[in-house]
Order: C-alpha cells, then sequence, then structure tokens
C-alpha cells in the first residue's frame, strides 16, 4: 500500500497509542494527537510521528486542533482520521463550553473537529474510523432535546448516549458524503485494560482498577490492533461504510435507535447547532 496520511486522537495512552506503534512499522505519515504534553510527545518519538496536543473537553482547542492540522496535511490530504479519545467520567460537571463532558470529550468535539476537517477529508477519498463501544447498545437511548441528560443522569447513561452518537455520527457520514468519497466505520474495540474509566464515578471503574481485569479484559496491543485493523482495510472491502462493528466483525446486535435515519439527521443538526457551525 502507498504511505497514508493517518491522524489518530486519544493517541497519548491506550489503544490510540498501541495503534501507532503498531502503525510506526509502515511507512505511514502519522499525526497523533492526545490530552497530555508528555505524554503525546513520548508517543510521537517512539513512533516518529508528528504530535499536537488538545483537550476535547475544550472545543476551542478542537478548532484550533483542526486549523494546525489542516496546515500541517496541506494538499496532502489526509487518508484516515481515527476519532479515537474519549472516556466515561464522574458527576455531571460542565465543561468550560457548558456542555456534560462525555458529551462533549465523546460526541460534540469529534463531531467538530470531523466537520473543520471535511474539504481536507473530502480531497483525498478518506475514511473515518469512530471508535464507539458495545456500552451503545446497553446504556444508550438519546433524546435530541437533552444531550446533556439533565433530566436523568448516570454515568453509565452519558456514556451510552455519546458512543451511541458516534454509531449515529458514522451513519450520517455515510448517508451525506459517501457519494463523494468519504468512507466512515464505527467499531468497539473490545472491553480493553487501560486507564479509561479512571475518572469515572461508574460501577465501570471497579472492573478497570480490581484483580477483574485479569479476566474480563484485552490487552490496549489487542485494542490497539483492532483499531488498526480499521485503519488498514480497504473501506468497501475490508469493512462496510455506514456499519458497526464489534472488534473485527460485523455486528447486528445494536442500539434499535441506530436504524432511525430521522433521529441520525436530528442529531447532527443539534450537533452543528451546539458546537457553532
Amino acid at each position: 500500500m502507498r504511505p497514508r496520511t493517518i491522524v489518530i486522537t486519544g493517541a497519548s495512552d491506550g489503544i490510540g497509542a498501541a495503534a501507532a506503534r503498531q502503525l510506526a512499522d509502515a511507512d505511514h505519515r502519522l499525526i497523533l494527537v492526545g490530552r497530555s504534553p508528555e505524554k503525546t510527545r513520548a508517543v510521537a518519538a517512539e513512533t516518529g510521528a508528528t504530535h499536537f496536543v488538545a483537550d476535547f473537553a475544550r472545543l476551542d482547542e478542537v478548532r484550533e486542533l483542526a486549523a494546525q492540522v489542516a496546515a500541517e496535511v496541506g494538499e496532502e490530504g489526509i487518508d484516515v482520521l481515527a476519532n479515537n479519545a474519549g472516556g466515561i467520567f464522574g458527576d455531571q460537571t460542565p465543561t468550560v463550553d457548558g456542555f456534560e463532558k462525555t458529551l462533549q470529550v465523546n460526541h460534540l468535539a469529534p463531531f467538530l473537529l470531523t466537520n473543520l476537517l471535511l474539504p481536507v477529508l473530502l480531497r483525498s477519498d478518506a475514511a473515518v474510523v469512530n471508535t464507539s463501544s458495545v456500552a451503545h447498545r446497553l446504556f444508550g437511548h438519546l433524546d435530541v432535546d437533552d444531550l446533556d441528560n439533565r433530566r436523568r443522569y448516570s454515568a453509565n447513561k452519558a456514556y451510552g448516549d455519546a458512543k451511541l452518537a458516534n454509531v449515529l455520527f458514522t451513519k450520517s457520514l455515510h448517508t451525506k458524503f459517501h457519494a463523494e468519497g468519504l468512507r466512515s466505520v464505527a467499531f468497539h474495540p473490545g472491553t480493553v485494560s487501560t486507564n479509561f474509566a479512571s475518572e469515572s464515578s461508574s460501577i465501570m471503574r471497579l472492573v478497570y482498577r480490581t484483580p477483574l481485569k485479569r479476566l474480563l479484559l484485552i490487552s490496549a496491543e489487542k485494542g490497539g490492533g483492532n483499531l488498526r485493523w480499521f485503519i488498514d482495510g480497504i473501506p468497501d472491502e475490508t469493512w462496510f461504510s455506514g456499519a458497526y462493528y464489534d472488534e473485527r466483525v460485523l455486528s447486528n446486535r445494536v442500539n434499535p435507535q441506530t436504524d432511525d435515519a430521522a433521529l441520525a439527521e436530528a442529531l447532527w443538526q443539534r450537533s452543528a447547532e451546539l458546537v457553532g457551525l
């Protein structure tokens, strides 16, 4: 395969860092994005990548990131954008932008970044790979009039809703831009042994922070390998655009709301309104 330009968010740790390390053995141009300057710099140095730092809990930093990445790639464009940053958090404390943090970090920020980079992505018939979660099916039920879950909040529901939004966003990208050459996919990377739930008040943190993780979780390397599989894959051959995968398997075990085209469009319009597009 020809060298490609690959942007990975959430690349300072976990499966993003693992995928970057695995991709470093190929002749790709890697651009890594992370929240931690020290960790992101270290992974970039190890993999020979360019790196940028952005906190997705601050949308101004996402806007700046989009401008930096667009300037960095220039006319070359982006071949793969892996929207991998995310996490499950604690209470309902809003971000500086006024949104519930789980919603913003997992959905609104990557929605904004992808839209700001659309001209660059369309120029190179790019693939957008969205890291979702089986939590979209277990906990998610979206109400576009209450995306912040002000009426009924729990850490699990907020995360499930955000991961459901990832799947709906993937379908909308396919619907709106597949004819122009863009491909999109959402996937559950496996339940991975990382510090993913370290800031959470959810019971899920007990799985991640106790000996249970040895029995229930897969390694970051295996989860990163799943992310790499989608990055390396040939859209509409290796994986199907607009679809959801459980690890590397096309899955029909999805939240019923994923088939609601009207909801997908309403979510797109509401998200665009919230982030000022």
